[in-house]
């Protein structure tokens, strides 16, 4: 198999499992050639734990084995985990021997990535408990960065970032609460994509502050990330936090993008002359593609940064790990244990005070955004070697949160995207941040300025391949709506997606429907075409589908359900999903609704 397994390889997850489905590489190849890089690699700081290969493998042969292999939008993609997300088969331990615990099930983002053809090969380090950006702070040794071994890898997801920037793995699941999905991902040359709140599950994770925590992706590609995220997100009930929320496709490069940088004098890079250029050089980029840059002021964002370490969210940090800290303090990482045990001094009021402040702030950021975009700004503001770290732990660590540790209080999604690497070696990336729901808008532009760096992907000098073409803007897309159980995060959504669907928009039908629950398994609703103005407006979404996989989806449904012609609200016609009149008989009337989701969000809590 050596042959097959050398650097001409595909190493994108498109690549790779185009390969799959052509044939010309096989699951059990491509695990093959991910533990014979870990051991080329030979850097035992990068998993906590990594199953065993031949499992593995016979996983990834099985897996071919199945008729519908070919229909996965992840078929035999090898995946990394962070471990602080519980994954069946592995200890969790958030990268500290005395909390670990061996779950009893996959966390949702995780059972996700299975059903869709995913094979996870490992667990990996992390700043302990997700406290830092820097990847120094685990009991289980520090992952060499894979673009220059002097640098911090970055955290807290540094042994994710690392496995797919060193090209062990394609795809790894980090997490984002304070900036550790985005800052690794620029010392790594990868992109990094931070989703917005609530997008993915957190059921399943070990909590960092569980207001703000969110599972990120780390890929080589943007349309990777995107693929990833359209994979795992969607709404779970097991997530109190979690939000009903449909992905944005992604869409051609707009027309009149509107960017917003900071004013003058406000950019703060602690004196790296060469990170300065490099983001002045990645203004230019945009300019260059069609941007119009708007100066905003970035002020009360480094105001809510300051929130997050000198604020109560540090006492939510302490609740995870408060127990630990009173029968085995020592147990803790000693620079985890310092910023954490800080929480145990906060009182109510202040707490409320930083509530009531960032209220405020957060109607600041929404005036900011009301005639930009999106922001562009470094990912972070300069990088730095293990031993400055090590040196000065917690000043240096804070410097490299300066432009990110306050999305996730402002509840704005963000990308991280290398921009140019720099004559010293060190990798330069930017960010773009929008508010929460913008995910699919930061995709489609992002992936734009990525590719017009021309940068190699990853650490292993792999060239970008072209961009592809967007799915749904084919003469071969056909459009179907969905009223139920093909819903986002529906109990059948996954029959859509095994199908390579996209989601094109949520919208609602005319007022001219009636919806009724079928004694279905699983539970299904059939929707009613009446006389005009008699019925409702339903709640639907529109996704995209390839002409021959439009037409094996309508093979594969059952009676009584049928396709026919939808009126929607503004008056446009679309192909979905009805109901034959004639099996109405024991079905319950649940038009009052309004749509299928509502229905089983009350019928789950009476």
């Amino acid at each position: 198999m050596g042959a097959e397994l050398g650097a001409e390889q595909p190493e994108t997850i498109a690549a790779i499992v185009a390969a799959h489905r052509a044939g010309t590489l096989t699951p059990a190849q491509t695990i093959a050639r991910t533990y014979q890089r870990i051991r080329e690699r030979n850097d035992p700081a990068v998993f906590i734990s990594l199953r065993d290969e031949k499992d593995a493998i016979a996983e990834a042969e099985k897996l071919a084995a199945r008729a519908d292999a070919a229909s996965l939008p992840l078929y035999g993609i090898p995946v990394a985990v962070k471990d602080n997300i519980d994954a069946l088969g592995f200890p969790t331990t958030a990268a500290c021997p005395a909390f670990s615990y061996t779950p009893t099930h996959d966390s949702t983002a995780v059972e996700r990535l299975r059903a869709a053809g995913a094979i996870i090969i490992g667990k990996t380090n992390l700043d302990q408990f997700a406290t830092g950006l820097v990847g120094v702070r685990s009991p289980y040794g520090i992952p060499k960065n894979s673009i220059r071994e002097d640098l911090i890898p970055g955290g807290s997801s540094s042994g994710s970032a690392v496995a797919v920037g060193a090209g062990l793995v394609p795809l790894s699941l980090g997490t984002d609460t304070a900036g550790s999905g985005r800052v690794p991902a620029m010392l790594n040359n990868i992109v990094g994509l931070k989703p917005s709140l609530g997008m993915i599950s957190t059921a399943g994770l070990v909590p960092a502050c569980r207001t703000l925590d969110c599972i990120s992706v780390f890929a080589l590609t943007v349309d990777d990330a995107a693929l990833a995220l359209s994979v795992i997100s969607g709404p779970d009930q097991a997530d109190p936090f979690s939000r009903d929320r449909p992905l944005e496709p992604t869409i051609p490069f707009p027309a009149k993008l509107r960017l917003g940088v900071p004013r003058n004098g406000q950019l703060i890079f602690f004196g790296d002359k060469k990170s300065e250029a490099a983001y002045a050089d990645a203004l230019k980029r945009w300019s260059a593609l069609g941007a119009t840059l708007v100066e905003f002021d970035l002020e009360p964002f480094y105001e809510t940064a300051r929130l997050l370490y000198e604020g109560p969210w540090v006492a939510e940090r302490y609740l995870v790990i408060k127990n630990l800290l009173a029968s085995a303090p020592d147990s803790i990482h000693p620079v985890t244990r310092e910023i954490t045990a800080a929480g145990a001094r906060l009182t109510a009021a202040e707490t409320f005070s930083a509530l009531y402040r960032l209220q405020g702030l957060r109607k600041i950021a929404e005036r900011a955004f009301a005639n930009i975009d999106a922001l562009v700004l470094p990912t972070a503001p300069t990088a730095y070697t293990t031993a400055q770290v090590l040196a000065n732990p917690i000043e240096l660590n804070s410097r490299l949160g300066t432009y990110t540790n306050f999305v996730n209080l402002l509840d704005l999604c963000g990308l991280a995207v290398p921009a140019s690497m720099r004559t010293d070696g060190i990798p330069f990336g930017i960010t773009l941040l929008a508010p929460a729901g913008r995910d699919g808008m930061l995709a489609s532009i992002g992936r734009v300025f990525h590719a017009d760096t021309k940068l190699t992907v990853g650490a292993k000098g792999v060239a970008q391949a072209p961009l592809a073409a967007l799915p749904g803007n084919s003469s071969d897309e056909i459009p179907i709506a969905v009223v139920g159980a093909h819903l986002s995060g529906m109990a059948l959504n996954g029959e859509l997606k095994a199908l390579n669907a996209r989601l094109i928009e949520a919208t609602r039908t005319a007022p001219d429907y009636k919806l009724y629950a079928l004694p279905t398994t699983p539970p299904k609703p059939g929707m009613l075409r009446v006389e005009a103005g008699k019925g409702a407006s339903i709640e639907l979404e529109i996704w995209s589908l390839s002409s021959s996989a439009f037409g094996q989806f309508v093979n594969a449904i059952p009676a009584p359900m049928a396709i026919g012609t939808i009126r929607l609200a503004d008056g446009r016609s679309v192909k979905g999903f009805l109901v034959e009149p004639e099996a109405l008989g024991e079905a319950r009337d649940i038009t009052v609704y309004g749509g299928w989701r509502a229905y089983m969000k009350e019928a789950a809590t009476t």
